[in-house]
Order: structure tokens, then sequence, then C-alpha cells
């Protein structure tokens, strides 16, 4: 693609990146194949190669409206897209520079400003969204049914277990990634990978410094927030990976890419590029940390139970390990029903099912047929996000897949579930 950037963005990391990123664009329009909200909207500006077009143009000088915005906003960043491009288009990476460009050009309603300054204040900490939690649940009733349905079927509590078992002799130290909202309404499912992986001889610790991933200020374009997000974390979990600690295992596929993409959003914090390129290289997925381990050595009961696999876009298109979730609970006698159209986002895509709540609920209700086709009796996803939107609107229960195996836990062994 041949292109025109503003002379003085040009001049701008943002711009050379954005330049590489357009003129690898050949516009052969496989992308618009496989996105989601195309194939709801039938409109080529809410297609990846339309955004594309678009954010050149930006980037070119030409002028912009809330148009523009809207259907930049509109993209799920789900990344389907980038699998299916011949030519290698970081799409999501030139989307970022072009929305966090909008941004200053183009000026918010105050309902949408008030919108995105309470999820970027409120959701990266776990204190608060469980505050929130607890304040509104006596009077749910009282709000839009689109946020009642958001609300978990039960109300979590912290488990004290894990502090009371032994862990296996020599166990290696692994660090399990808290998260925020997952740490504030589902806390079992880091409990549930705790009891799965002391049988795996790993122990794994959580860091009482550790915040927000930082993808929700990412997406949200306040990358200031994110970077320092970024940074408290590392400085969190730098002194236990001096002491040896193996991997950085994260149990919500989407704050996992946000951690491996930590090199690029530090590219211009000299004292942190290093650090965040080895924890980058340490950042795992809970199924990729199994699928290294011998599980033979997991107790787990035989079930009838038939289980739908919803694999988030974040694993599959972004950290491309869908593989290893799939083959895992192969390997571990999990049935899993038939599903069709796995490679489409459920809408849920961190912020996007409140910031876009009617396309949101078309790829849910698609999803949830593509799933349920085959009488499932539970969900199971990788992905706290997806996890409590699939739930919302779904006639089986949705759970997180380690949950599935901990409940599967011998029951003569004390840390079942």
């Amino acid at each position: 693609m041949k292109t025109n950037i503003d002379s003085a963005f040009l001049k701008s990391k943002d711009g050379q990146r954005a330049q590489d990123i357009l003129r690898r664009c050949v516009h052969c329009g496989f992308c618009n194949a496989t996105c989601p909200t195309y194939q709801e909207l039938s409109d080529e500006r809410d297609g990846p190669r339309g955004r594309i077009y678009l954010i050149k143009q930006m980037l070119e000088g030409n002028k912009v409206t809330e148009k523009t915005q809207r259907h930049l906003d509109r993209c799920l960043t789900c990344r389907n897209c980038e699998t299916t491009c011949p030519s290698g288009v970081k799409y999501a990476e030139l989307l970022d520079i072009g929305r966090n460009h909008i941004e200053s050009r183009v000026s918010r309603s105050p309902k949408e400003k008030l919108l995105r300054y309470a999820l970027t204040r409120i959701f990266p900490h776990s204190g608060l969204v469980r505050f929130g939690v607890i304040l509104v649940r006596p009077f749910q009733f009282l709000l839009p049914q689109s946020l009642r349905k958001k609300l978990p079927k039960q109300q979590f509590k912290h488990s004290k277990r894990d502090e009371l078992l032994p862990n296996p002799p020599e166990a290696r130290i692994m660090i399990g990634f808290k998260g925020c909202v997952q740490q504030a309404l589902t806390p079992n499912t880091l409990q549930a990978a705790r009891d799965v992986m002391r049988h795996l001889g790993i122990q794994l610790i959580t860091i009482k410094n550790e915040t927000c991933c930082g993808a929700m200020n990412a997406h949200l374009s306040e990358h200031q927030r994110a970077t320092k997000q970024a940074k408290q974390n590392i400085d969190a979990w730098w002194p236990h990976i001096e002491k040896g600690a193996e991997a950085i295992v994260i149990s919500a596929s989407g704050c996992g890419i946000s951690i491996k993409e930590y090199p690029a959003l530090l590219r211009n914090e000299q004292d942190y590029m290093e650090k965040a390129a080895h924890i980058a290289a340490l950042a795992k997925d809970l199924s990729d940390v199994l699928a290294e381990e011998d599980l033979s050595q997991l107790p787990l009961n035989e079930s009838p139970q038939r289980a739908a696999v919803h694999c988030p876009c974040s694993l599959q298109h972004g950290i491309d390990r869908k593989d290893n979730l799939y083959k895992t609970l192969s390997q571990l006698g999990v049935i899993q029903t038939e599903t069709h159209e796995n490679h489409l986002c459920c809408g849920s895509a961190g912020a996007y099912s409140l910031l876009q709540p009617e396309l949101s609920q078309k790829l849910l209700k698609r999803k949830l047929d593509a799933l349920q086709g085959d009488n499932p009796d539970v969900i199971v996803t990788a992905n706290i996000g997806c996890q409590l939107h699939l739930a919302s609107e779904s006639a089986v229960p949705v759970k997180h897949w380690i949950e599935l195996l901990a409940e599967r836990l011998a029951p003569d062994d004390e840390s079942s579930v």
C-alpha cells in the first residue's frame, strides 16, 4: 500500500511503525472473511481492510470525524484477521496507533467520557470491583437488564485452604498472576490452578504488589496508565524471578497477551526494555504450562460430563496457543462436544460488551448457538471476560477449564475441590 503519512507524525516511532504496517497490506480482503463485525454489519468500514484505509487517511492528515471513531471503536481487537492475512499485517498494533491518534482529534460525548473513565479507573482494581459487586448485588433489580446479567450468578469467596495444605517437597516455584476482575469475581479459578498444579510438583505463589496487566487502559487509549501498570508488575515480579521462579502463569488469556506485549508497550522505557522482554518470555498461559508437564501425575476421576470448549480470541489468535488447550483436555479425558465457528469472537473483548452492547449481544447469541448445538453439560473457556459474558445468557453452566479438572481430582486427596 502506498502511503503519504503526515511528515510531522512520520518522525515519531508510532508514525514510522504505522507506515511499515500499512505498506504490508495488499488490499486482498482475506481479513474481512474472518472478521466478526464485518460479517454482522456487511460494511467495508467495519472490517479490517476498511479500518486500515480509515487509519491511513487519518495519518495522512485528512479530516476525521466521529464516524471514523465509531468504526474504529466497533473493532473487537480479536485479531482473527491477523491469522488469515497472507502479508503478516500487524493490524492490532496499527489499530492501537490509530485509536490513540484519533482521541486527540475527535472529542467524545460526556456520556462516553464518563463510561470510559469509570472503566479505566475501577476495573483495573480488584478491590474496587469486589466492593462494587457486593454493594450493588442487593439492589441489582434496579440495574438495566444488560448490566444485571453481567454480575456473576454466585458470589465467590476467597479460600484459605491453600495456606493449610503442604506443598510438595522441593516444589518448583511459579508466579500465579491474580489479575483484577478475575481476582475479584472468580478467585476460585486461581485456587483450582493451585490445586491441580500441586500434583505436578509446582507451587503457585501470588505477589502482593501486583496490579492489573494494563489491557483495559491500553485498549482505551490510556497508554500512560497502562505503562505505569506494566512497570509496577515488573517491579513486583522481578525479585521472585531473580530467586528462580520459572514462569508467570496466567489463567486469563486476555491478560496473557497483554503481558506478552510489554516489550512493545515499554519500548521507550530504557530501564525496563530488557526486563520486559524477559517477562514476556516467562509469561505462559496455564494451558501451555500443563502441556509441558507429565499429566499422568494428576489423580483425576472419569466423568460422563460433556464440555463445549470455547477458546478465547486472545488465546487462539493473539497468543496462538489453541492447540495446547484442546490437546490437554483430550489427554485428560474431558469429553468435548462438537462446536462450530470456533474462530469467531463471543463479543466480550474486554470492555467491548459495555461499550458496544448491541453488537456484542448479537455476537454472543451467535457464539452460544455454535457452542450449545451438541447439547453440552458445561461450557469451559480460558478467559474471565468470555466466562462472564457467556454465562450471562448461557442455558448451561460456564466455567474456567481448570475448574473442571480440579473438580475431578480424586476425593480422597485433601486438595480436591
